[in-house]
Order: structure tokens, then sequence, then C-alpha cells
């Protein structure tokens, strides 16, 4: 089902656009996020602003290769939209709705010219999308994903091999489910015809972002920690693959160091690889990139821009955490330095996340997107402009 939308709010906007820019854009101005905006904390140079507003759920993004149209999936709303910037002012002015009534339509991803968008148990292929916006179809390449929908949502990514990369989330908060079918607590990859579907890695309870080096091609993923343990145990986690077969503990060991109180005591600790980097308990890092682009300073190159969700499962004494993006530098298999790049959509006063960052994803001119599933838009990070 296809339904293309010509947002009006567009309109409105327009017709308060602020003075055009040295490039004779229009510097578009969104007054009902221009408050909260100035809330957002960032390194000195950097500026923030509206790309998308009110998409509701915005959640993983892809993009073409010129960055015009940006994909958007979701977890709650069914829908896939494109997003259009069509006169190059960095502001999407056009929205079609790719499907809707689709399963947790949470992952997208753009290749060769065909859009792929994850389901919780099946991959859809939309050939040559940008040929067929009014009237796209898709096929079905894979449907035998489990239909569980306990961590059934999807980010889907291809490797650097070709491969479709596609996880699968533990049906649970703990469990062991891999002798019921072995895709469970995983990630997963395939042919881009669906074809040859195999276990990469094991022991993986929630990953909802994955990138691969730009250097040196090794997979790095974000696994969101169990619940129920307390505060401030288990930390989320930030994995380096080194192998196919690899298995990163769950349900066994949280963290690398912690056994857990019901499976801990079925597998030893050196069973497994350990993490690369610790992040904040619950605070449930999703999309990550490694920045490419030349827009950002050079201490950015190659390194990771993370997306921290922001907790749930914490007390309200102990406060909410995460709610921010996250730099991670990277030297060959280890992480060697990290600190906070923005943050400011938690009120730590009153415990309150008004925004909660998704997806991150690099734009052709530097600049990167991020996605915001509670504030319901898509920011736009620059710097120098």
């Amino acid at each position: 089902m296809k339904k293309t939308i010509l947002v009006s709010l567009f309109v409105v906007i327009m017709a308060i656009t602020a003075a055009c820019n040295k490039n004779n854009v229009a510097t578009v101005s969104f007054p009902e996020y221009d408050s909260l905006l100035s809330l957002v904390n960032l390194p000195e140079g950097f500026k923030i602003s509206i790309y998308a507003p009110n998409i509701v759920d915005a959640r993983s993004l892809a993009r073409t290769e010129d960055g015009k149209t940006v994909f958007v999936g979701n977890r709650r709303q069914k829908n896939v939209y494109a997003l259009t910037d069509t006169n190059g002012d960095m502001v999407a002015d056009k929205v079609d709705t790719i499907v809707i009534g689709l399963n947790m339509p949470n992952g997208v991803v753009f290749k060769d010219g065909d859009l792929y968008v994850a389901e919780v148990n099946r991959i859809h292929r939309f050939a040559d999308i940008m040929s067929n916006l009014e009237n796209p179809v898709s096929e079905v390449i894979y449907d035998q994903y489990p239909t569980d929908g306990h961590h059934g949502w999807k980010f889907i990514s291809f490797g650097p091999d070709g491969k479709l990369y596609v996880p699968v989330g533990a049906p649970c908060n703990v469990c062991d489910k891999e002798n019921d079918n072995e895709v469970y607590a995983s990630i997963t990859r395939m042919n881009p015809d669906g074809s040859d579907m195999e276990v990469y890695v094991k022991g993986v309870r929630n990953t909802v972002g994955f990138a691969w080096h730009p250097e040196t091609g090794d997979m790095w993923f974000n696994d969101n920690g169990r619940d129920w343990m307390g505060d401030d145990s288990p930390a989320c986690e930030l994995n380096h693959v080194n192998a196919q077969g690899d298995h990163f503990g769950f349900p066994f060991w949280h963290q690398g160091d912690t056994p857990d109180p019901d499976f801990g005591d079925q597998r030893q600790r050196d069973e497994f690889v350990e993490p690369a980097f610790k992040y904040e308990p619950h605070s449930a890092p999703l999309g990550l990139r490694f920045y490419q682009g030349d827009m950002f300073p050079a201490k950015y190159k190659n390194n990771l821009i993370v997306a921290q969700h922001g907790s749930w499962n914490r007390s309200k004494e102990a406060g909410h955490i995460g709610y921010q993006l996250r730099f991670v530098q990277i030297e060959g298999d280890k992480v060697v330095k990290s600190e906070i790049f923005a943050d400011g959509w938690l009120d730590k006063a009153s415990n309150n996340g008004w925004g909660k960052p998704v997806d991150v994803m690099e734009m052709p001119d530097g600049s990167i997107l991020v996605s915001d599933d509670i504030n319901h838009c898509i920011y736009r990070i620059s710097y120098g402009e």
C-alpha cells in the first residue's frame, strides 16, 4: 500500500523562513523545536538543527548515495518513509510513505539501488526504489526468522563482504534459547537475495547497531545488557568481532566479568569474547557509525559516534542515564578513548528524557543525521557552518 504526503507543515515553515544564507538557500526554522535544540550540548564549533520534523518514532536510517533521499524505519508506527530534500538546503521537504502495516519495520538499508526493510521475521527488498517511489513493490527475500516480538525488531546493514547482516535478539530479558533455535541471541548474515543464511556470531542479547571499521573491515557492534540486576549492573557493551563463530557471553556472562545469577554456572568466562568497551549500565547504546567525512575535526575520522538511547530499568533514586551521543576512539582492535559528544536530551533535575537518540548516519557533506523516537524528528549535526 502506498501513500505520498507533501507535508503541509513545510508550507507554514517556509512562510516564516529566515533570511537566505550565502548560497541563497532558505534557512528553515522550526519554532516548535528551537527551545529544545538550545538544550543540546555539543563541542565548540558544532551546530544542531532539524533535518526532518514530526517523523513519529523515527528509528533506523539509510540513504541514497547522493544523500538527497533518506529512508526511515520505525518500531511502533509500522511504516517506512522516504524523506527527500528537494532543494538542497539540508532539510527534508517531501515525505513518501513506502509501505504501511509492517511488523516493527525498524531496519532499513539501501544498496545498489534497492531498499531492504526488516520486519520481525521477514526481510523485504524494494527493487530500484528511487524509480518506484510512487508505486513501490517489494519481494520477501527471507521469512524464516522467529516471530517473537521481544527484542524482535532489527537493525540491518551490508558488510564489506557484500552480505546482509541481520541480528536476532533474545526473546526475553535473560534466557537460553539456542537449543530451540540457533539464531536466537545472534547476528546472522545472508546473500542479498536471501540465500545461504547463516549464524555469524553468538551470545548477543540485543544489538540494534553495528558497523565495520573503514580500514580493517572488522565488525563492531553494540549490545544492550540484561535488566533487573540492579541500577549499576551489568554494563552495556561495545564488542569487536575477531572471527565468525565468536561468542559474546549471553546469557551466561555479562560485561565480560559478571556471571548471570541463573546461567553463569553453566559456562566458563574464558569461553567468551570480552567487551572492547563498557558503556554505562542500562544506557541502551543503539546506532553507531564510523565517521569518514572531512567536515568534523580530524580526531573523529575513522572513529565511532554512538547513540545511547537512554535507560528505563534504573530506580528513581539512581536516576536515568544515557540520552546522549558518545565519541569512541579506536586504535586497531582497542578502544583508547571515549567521551560524551552530545547530551542535554535528559533533564537531570526532573529525571525526564525529552529526547532519545536512536541512529546515526553520515551525509555526503560530512554532517551527521541523528534520529529521535521520542522527540519524533531527525536532527542534523554539522561543524563550522
